[in-house]
């Protein structure tokens, strides 16, 4: 069952100070979207040479605020892989007592923690695959 990383994930109160901060590092932004449906920005950097994605800081920004964020917070928000079929690594990590707390209801995406309640999220490589059951009928456990 073969697993890729994909990102790290870090929420931003301030986008320009984060991205400063990241290039003071070495990093080079990769790539951006900008979703003004959910009014939020994610910038993707990583290592210079490393753009195929495998090395990703995910700055998230929210663009209303994000008052759930207090100064001294980590603000570390999840882990995210790549697996080649969702639903069985799903099925697999249920069968060995991993709760799903955000079910892969439309084939692409789901979350799980960790035991040190660390957010996962898992992706399906390539194209979703078709919806189905057990998963559409599933509600979220939790929270992610």
């Amino acid at each position: 069952m073969p697993i890729k990383y994909l990102h790290t994930m870090v929420r931003v109160k301030d986008l320009d100070a984060s991205i400063a901060f990241y290039k003071l590092l070495g990093l080079v932004e990769r790539r951006r979207i900008e979703n003004e449906g959910g009014r939020f920005t994610l910038v993707f950097l990583c290592p210079p040479g490393m753009d195929d994605g495998h090395a990703d800081v995910e700055l998230t920004y929210n663009w209303d605020g994000d008052d759930a964020l207090p100064s001294d917070s980590r603000h570390f928000g999840h882990l995210a892989y790549t697996v080649e079929n969702i639903y069985e690594t799903c099925q697999y990590l249920m069968d060995n007592g991993v709760t799903i707390n955000r079910p892969p209801r439309e084939g692409r995406m789901a979350f799980v923690r960790s035991p040190d309640n660390i957010s996962v999220e898992l992706l399906q490589e390539g194209e979703a695959l078709t919806p189905a059951e057990p998963w559409t009928s599933m509600e979220n456990i939790g929270h992610w």
